[in-house]
């Protein structure tokens, strides 16, 4: 693996190349400029930012509609476009965005009810100044301190990196992150499996909320890292330097010995002398020392920058709302266990079947749910007051004369479950929240009866 050094611990000259001033007769762009996406239509900040006329009414569930603000633990029917200018000019802060936007793959998606969700078919320009305009919005809305996970396929993976840079700055750019997505199901004969979605993380500055997650070590990843025991229980041996010189204690001599040749020690001499009286340091028979790191009761494996664990709904067994994109809560969870904290408020714009917003809910977190699709709405709204359902309940019995035997979503038979084990309790997960359902005005004067046949659900 290549390790960086910076420019004070390069200890050679540089590297000779084969290249001679002037072979190319075009001088490259300076070092210092920035990169950024050119196409008609792509309005200036300013006007990105300028306010927009907005009022937002709040539908009980007996239909009836009172002007409102969009307050905290809300669903709203609009575009988010309406819904972030309106939160601006109210001066609320957000700490932590996810978002799952859609992909531009140029298909339509239905739920498993059957009921059309959305059509994802944009040029490439205009999907990517659509998006542009609403990260801009977002930027301003983040607290100093937050951060946005934006969750996209490998469609436009590469042009939405560069607007992110443009919009939050490279050097808030924090993980490309790689979700393994499904099984191999997802084939081809033409080219590599598409087994990996992406979610490109970014902060609004260097300084940003973060609580390291991790996993629980298994008994063969313990056995593989803490090979060692001594009385003190199990543990592994790492070395006392690093790479890269200094000019202090660390790199002067420690028992007679100097630090290897570009590397330096990690402690000061007097640190590592404690840290050998209290039989920490670890000795081979040639004389090199390593430091011993003892397994503690709470170690976890850190989270990587590829999710393996966080696959979507591939089991009769789990919950879901039947929306045609809805990802999996234990990755949500531990999003918005990682970049916020109790109390913080947590906004979904285009919130699908509105999986963040219970895992806000069940973290303590203040929430926001966004979507301009009545079906994603309609999820959104079940979930909030009913739960979630097996996602075997969407799955249609065979009436064929083997009526002991169903078919799972990927073609298995197996046996058909008693009346009592296909029964489904819906759990209350937002039952401590006080949610509303909030709607833009104009859409509600537009889709009256529907808005209100909504809000009964």
């Amino acid at each position: 693996m290549a390790t960086g050094i910076t420019k004070n611990e390069q200890l050679s000259v540089d590297a000779l190349t084969a290249v001679l001033p002037g072979h190319d007769p075009n001088p490259l762009p300076p070092e210092t400029a920035a990169v950024h996406l050119e196409y008609p239509g792509k309005l200036p900040v300013a006007e990105i930012l300028a306010p927009l006329s907005v009022a937002f009414q709040s539908i009980g569930k007996d239909g009836v509609a009172t002007p409102s603000e969009l307050k905290l633990n809300s669903l709203v029917l609009t575009d988010n476009l309406l819904a972030l200018h309106r939160m601006r000019e109210a001066g609320q802060k957000v700490t932590l965005f996810y978002l799952d936007p859609p992909y531009n793959t140029g298909m339509s998606f239905q739920s498993r009810q059957l009921e059309h969700s959305y059509k994802d078919s944009r040029g490439a320009a205009a999907y990517l100044e659509f998006m542009r305009r609403r990260l801009y919005l977002m930027r301003d809305l983040m607290t100093d301190d937050g951060s946005i996970y934006v969750h996209i396929g490998h469609q436009m993976l590469a042009h939405l990196k560069v607007v992110m840079d443009e919009v939050f700055g490279p050097q808030n750019f924090r993980n490309i992150i790689a979700r393994r997505k499904c099984s191999s199901k997802n084939f081809t004969k033409h080219q590599y499996l598409n087994l990996n979605d992406y979610i490109l993380f970014y902060t609004k500055s260097n300084n940003y909320k973060w609580n390291q997650p991790g996993e629980a070590a298994s008994a063969d990843w313990i056995e593989r890292e803490y090979p060692k025991q001594d009385a003190r229980g199990r543990y592994k041996l790492v070395p006392v330097h690093a790479p890269g010189t200094r000019m202090g204690e660390t790199g002067g001599l420690w028992k007679g010995m100097q630090p290897p040749p570009g590397k330096h020690w990690q402690y000061v001499p007097s640190k590592l002398d404690a840290m050998d009286k209290a039989g920490e340091i670890h000795w081979s028979r040639n004389g090199n020392p390593r430091r011993k790191v003892y397994l503690t009761a709470e170690k976890q494996i850190p989270y990587t920058d590829y999710w393996a664990d966080f696959r979507d709904a591939h089991h009769q067994s789990i919950a879901v709302t039947g929306y045609p994109t809805e990802k999996n809560l234990a990755m949500l969870r531990m999003i918005v266990s990682a970049s916020s904290e109790p109390g913080d408020l947590v906004v979904d714009p285009f919130c699908g079947s509105g999986t963040t917003l219970q895992a806000a809910e069940e973290l303590g977190r203040k929430w926001i749910g966004i979507d301009e699709s009545f079906t994603a709405v309609k999820a959104a709204l079940t979930r909030i007051r009913h739960g979630v359902a097996a996602m075997g309940d969407f799955v249609d019995r065979m009436k064929e004369a083997d009526d002991e035997a169903v078919v799972d979503l990927f073609g298995a038979r197996a046996k058909k479950p008693s009346k009592e084990e296909g029964q489904v309790k819906r759990p209350e997960v937002f039952k401590s929240a006080e949610a509303s359902f909030l709607v833009e005005k104009q859409t509600l004067k537009a889709f009256g009866p529907e808005i209100r046949k909504l809000a009964s659900t």
